[in-house]
This record gives C-alpha cells, sequence and structure tokens, in this order.
C-alpha cells in the first residue's frame, strides 16, 4: 500500500493546549518506521499551517473559532481528496476532533466524484454531535460528527457546498460513555448506529466490530476510520484532553484496528485527540503507533 501521512496540529476546537503537538508525538513514536516496516510505501506530507488562538478572536461563543477551523478542514478536505487522486491510502494526524471535518469531506468528494457513498466507523468516547444550539462550550470538537452529517455549523456541513458526507445508516459511533444532555436526544433523531461501553461490556468487542463493519461496509464503497484517543480506558492513554473512565481496553482497541484491517473495507484512517503535554513518557501516542498498525496490516501471526 502507499500511505500518505498528514498531520493537522488544529487546536482551535477545544480549550486545552497541547494537542497541536500530537502530529509530532506519533511521529516521534515511530509512526514512519512503522508503517515501512510492515511494507508500505510512506510518504510524509508534512502538517497543514493553522492558525493560532492567541492571534485570533474567538468569533461566536456557540462555535469558536468556527472561520479559522473552517479554513483547516477545507485544505485538509482539498489535500485528502488529492491524496486519493494520487493512489494514496492517507493517514491524518491531529489536532483536536475538528479535523474531521476536512478528512471526511475530501474522502466524500473524491468518491461522490466517481457516484459512490462512503460509510464510517467513528470510535470515541463522545459523540461529537452537538450543534452550536446545543454545546455547553461552543467548542467545535465536540461538533464535527453533526458536521459530516449535515446539521452541524453550516461552513463547516457544507463543505464543497453540499450536505450530508455520509448518510447515518452507514454510520457507526464506537466505545460512547459521555454525551451530553442535548446531545442525547440528537444522537437518537441522527439514525446512526451506536454501540455504547455498555453494549460493549455485554457483547464483546468482536460482536460490536462485527455489526459495525457491516452497517458502514455494506452498500458503500468503503468506509473512513476517525479514532479518537479518548476512547481508550485513561490508564492506557492518559495524554487526551477529554479523559473519561471505564474506557475500551488495550486489547479491545488492537481487536477493533485489526478487524478493520481483516475488512479489507477502510478508506482512510485518522487519530486524533493527543495531548503530550499531560501525556506520561508519550505513552498514548506509542499506542496510537501501534493502533495505526494494526489498523494498516500487523498481525500477531
Amino acid at each position: 500500500m502507499k500511505i500518505r501521512i498528514l498531520g493537522v496540529p488544529l487546536d482551535l476546537g477545544q480549550e486545552r493546549r497541547g494537542v497541536d503537538m500530537g502530529p509530532s508525538a506519533v511521529r516521534a513514536a515511530g509512526l514512519n518506521h512503522a508503517l515501512k516496516a510492515l511494507g508500505h510505501k510512506v510518504e510524509d506530507a508534512g502538517n497543514i499551517p493553522v492558525k493560532i488562538p492567541e492571534e485570533q478572536h474567538f468569533g461566536d461563543k456557540r462555535a469558536k473559532f468556527l472561520k479559522e477551523i473552517t479554513e483547516t478542514c477545507q485544505e485538509t478536505a482539498n489535500r485528502i481528496s488529492q491524496t486519493l487522486e494520487d493512489g494514496f491510502f492517507p493517514v491524518s494526524l491531529g489536532g483536536d476532533h475538528s479535523i474531521v471535518v476536512g478528512t471526511q469531506a475530501g474522502v466524500a468528494k473524491y468518491f461522490r466524484g466517481r457516484e459512490k457513498s462512503i460509510g464510517c466507523i467513528w470510535i470515541d468516547a463522545h459523540a461529537d454531535m452537538n450543534t452550536p444550539e446545543t454545546s455547553p462550550s461552543g467548542n467545535v470538537h465536540g461538533m464535527p460528527f453533526a458536521c459530516s452529517l449535515g446539521f452541524g455549523p453550516e461552513p463547516l456541513a457544507k463543505l464543497f457546498g453540499y450536505a450530508p458526507k455520509i448518510q447515518p445508516q452507514h454510520c457507526v459511533l464506537v466505545g460512547a460513555r459521555n454525551l451530553d444532555q442535548h446531545e442525547q436526544t440528537l444522537v437518537k433523531n441522527s439514525g446512526i448506529n451506536v454501540f455504547t461501553m455498555r453494549a460493549i461490556d455485554e457483547q464483546g468487542m468482536r460482536a460490536v466490530m462485527e455489526k459495525a463493519l457491516a452497517l458502514a461496509g455494506d452498500g458503500t464503497a468503503g468506509f473512513v476510520v476517525s479514532f479518537d484517543m479518548d476512547v481508550v480506558d485513561p490508564d492506557e492513554a492518559p495524554g487526551v484532553g477529554t479523559p473519561v473512565l471505564g474506557g475500551i481496553t488495550f486489547r479491545e482497541a488492537h481487536l477493533a484496528m485489526e478487524m478493520i484491517a481483516d475488512s479489507r473495507k477502510m478508506l482512510s484512517l485518522e487519530i486524533v485527540e493527543i495531548n503530550p503535554i499531560i501525556d506520561m513518557m508519550n505513552k498514548t501516542a506509542v499506542l496510537a503507533v501501534g493502533l495505526a498498525t494494526s489498523a494498516l496490516g500487523k498481525r500477531i501471526l
């Protein structure tokens, strides 16, 4: 496989500084070498330039830094679409989860031009499905799933001039355990498929991922994978901005990614929300590298 890595050091979608260093932390943990060791051809496209909050006004308090985030996501979308045009598999490194609006828009645009739809497997402790009207914080990293479904902030939801980028019946949220009160209603009404931590506890990760892969892959060209490191329990992934107790285990995370690899239907991969400032010896980034390699073909035997 030909893989192109793109860093998107966006930290405007949330208030805890440091997540902009996530791409550097993952590279320092050996991502490029690990992917090459699997036999892939790897091209690192560097980082997209991102404005810093100290030099901007946050704008509307219901969707802070929306203008700047939209600019970054539009550039990300262009770069991801071009990556696919060039015959490379895109691996995106965040940054906060706002970057997904750009990455998914880029993949959707590429396949829309070929009259195909895409699915989505969103692995996250949070639903990220607030809107400016429901968000208690106005932080856009809590809104990107809504944007991909067409009902988030309009400048983001309508990148490339159309929405939604992905149909809800082909979207799967895995690992959710911390939703805002009004967000719960949005999730229930959205039409997406949700497997909370209770579902994983009761059914096991294997059964959940079998269902997720079928829902996201059937009738589509394949699916994008968005992995927020805060889905993993904080004992294993301490370097995240919004940790939530009771997450998936080290092995459950790897099993999910290994099953994604086995499906051969993944169209792009992004790993987000790594904050090395609050990490311990780059532990979270090292885990991220391991999960990326599992998703891209590494096997125990």
